[in-house]
Formats: C-alpha cells, sequence, structure tokens
C-alpha cells in the first residue's frame, strides 16, 4: 500500500521514485516555518520512517530560499489572546525539538539542497541533514543573540560537534554570517556550487542514494551518529550488531555477485 504523506500550507510532500521529497514552500516569507508547517514535517519524517518505498529524503525550499527560520512574528501578532507563560517550553518538544532528532534517527539519507537563507531552524535542518549542498552564494545564520534569545533547535548541542566550539561561539554568540563557501570550508556543507545547480546537484545526490543499499547506509548512518557518544568497546559491538544486520540483506548479496562478476550492483533496498 502506498502511504498518504500529510500536506500543509507553506510544506509540499511527495514521493518521487525512493526519493521523500519535503519542500519548504511560503516565499512571501523566505521560507519561514511556523506551528503547522512543522508538525507536518514531523508527520512526514515518522511516516517514512516504515514506509519501504523511502530510501531517501531530499528537504530543499521553494524559490530563492532555503527556510528563514520560524515565524516568531507571525506567531504574537497573530489574533487572539498571547499564549501563557511557558508556551516555548512546553511547545518545542513537540516541534522543533521532536523534528531535528528524528532527521538523525530516520534510517535513510537525508539530502538538503540551500539557496538563499538558511537561519535558525533552517540552519539546524543542515546540521541535521546527512549531506548537504548549497549555493556559493547562500546565507548561513544563526541569528538567536542578536534577537536577545538562546538558540533552539539542537544548535548548541550541533554546532560545536560539527565546526567545534571556537567556530560555535562566533556563529551563536558573535551571529557570524556564512556563506555557501565558507560553509563548505568549515564543514557544514557537503558541496558548494552554482546557484542555478543547487536543485540538480542535491536532487542527483538523493537521487544516487536511494538506488544505493539501503539497510547498509541506514546502519552506516546509525553508527556514525551514535559512535561519538560511546566508549570505542560499545561501539565495535554495535558495528558487529550492524554487520550482522547487512550481511542477511538481499543487497549484500547483489553486492557481492557484481564483485565476483565484475559489474555495477543492482540494489533494491532490500
Amino acid at each position: 500500500m502506498t502511504a498518504v504523506y500529510p500536506q500543509a500550507p507553506g510544506l509540499a510532500v511527495h514521493l518521487d521514485g525512493g526519493v521523500l521529497h519535503v519542500t519548504i514552500s511560503n516565499p512571501d516569507q523566505r521560507n519561514a516555518l511556523n506551528d503547522e508547517s512543522v508538525a507536518t514535517f514531523v508527520d512526514a519524517v515518522q511516516l517514512a520512517q516504515t514506509d519501504e518505498q523511502v530510501r531517501a529524503l531530499l528537504i530543499s525550499g521553494a524559490g530563492e530560499h532555503f527556510c528563514s527560520g520560524f515565524d516568531i512574528v507571525g506567531r504574537n501578532t497573530a489574533g487572539g489572546d498571547r499564549p501563557r507563560v511557558g508556551a516555548i517550553q512546553r511547545r518545542l518538544p513537540a516541534q522543533a525539538h521532536r523534528l531535528v532528532p528524528l532527521l538523525g534517527e530516520l534510517q535513510v539519507p537525508v539530502v538538503a539542497g540551500v539557496r538563499g537563507y538558511a537561519v535558525g531552524i533552517g540552519m539546524q535542518l543542515l546540521l541535521a541533514s546527512d549531506f548537504v549542498v548549497a549555493s556559493s552564494t547562500a546565507t548561513l545564520w544563526e541569528p538567536f543573540s542578536q534577537r536577545g534569545m538562546t538558540p533552539d533547535g539542537g544548535a548548541s548541542w550541533l554546532l560545536p560537534r560539527v565546526v567545534g566550539p571556537l567556530r560555535a561561539r562566533q556563529l551563536l554568540m558573535l551571529g557570524k554570517r556564512l556563506t555557501g563557501v565558507e560553509a563548505a570550508e568549515w564543514g557544514i556543507v557537503h558541496e558548494c556550487v552554482p546557484d542555478d545547480e543547487v536543485t540538480a546537484t542535491a536532487t542527483e545526490l538523493a537521487t544516487r542514494l536511494a538506488d544505493g543499499p539501503t539497510v547498509a547506509l541506514g546502519l552506516i548512518k546509525w553508527l556514525i551518529n551514535s559512535g561519538s557518544e560511546q566508549p570505542l568497546k560499545d561501539h565495535l559491538s554495535n558495528e558487529a550488531f550492524a554487520m550482522e544486520l547487512s550481511s542477511r540483506s538481499p543487497d549484500f548479496r547483489e553486492g557481492l555477485s557484481a564483485f565476483v562478476q565484475k559489474r555495477e550492483p543492482r540494489f533494491t533496498g532490500r
């Protein structure tokens, strides 16, 4: 049975082959996310985790920008009474603080294609992705301190692990902005390309990953993400577990046959 993915104003989700496309589509606000679009994003990723047809996830933004962050102004200027004190700490665990870990837990590769602004939660989506293809003119920015706020979405956890604590301080405390070129030099971006090549390059990469040995790639992702938090002995046990599972997959047998027959493997994701 084909899964039916949720849609929301400002977020489009569709499956094309083995690639699940999640497109942030709120161009009038530079693709800012809101409560509804984040909730729908969470639902889509949760469904993808159990959908056997999904073999890669591609996140992109419609128009000129990737994501300019969360629409805080819209929430605080909307009609009706303002939320009572404590609304943020009640809401975040089910929204941004649920979405970012889900992307890391998803057992298929996640690719992000970035043009224009990737700000706040938009930047956290990049940090949680496995591969990022960015325009050389893209702008990556954590504006929290300039707004008198502390970061969310895992920024203060993800950034030190990706770029180190010194550079994390530049981004989070000084509000340093990075171009796509600088983000590639800092190790945030996998590949930096001209603006008009982002969509094609990111789609090609997601398709390549979707054509790969899905079980093995998911286990490799799990090993990489969990390894930094474990002693070597425990990690080696996980490697043995992952090897046991992957070696029982049809794709392992196909990879072995392709090696013996000196041809390219034809993986099915099984």
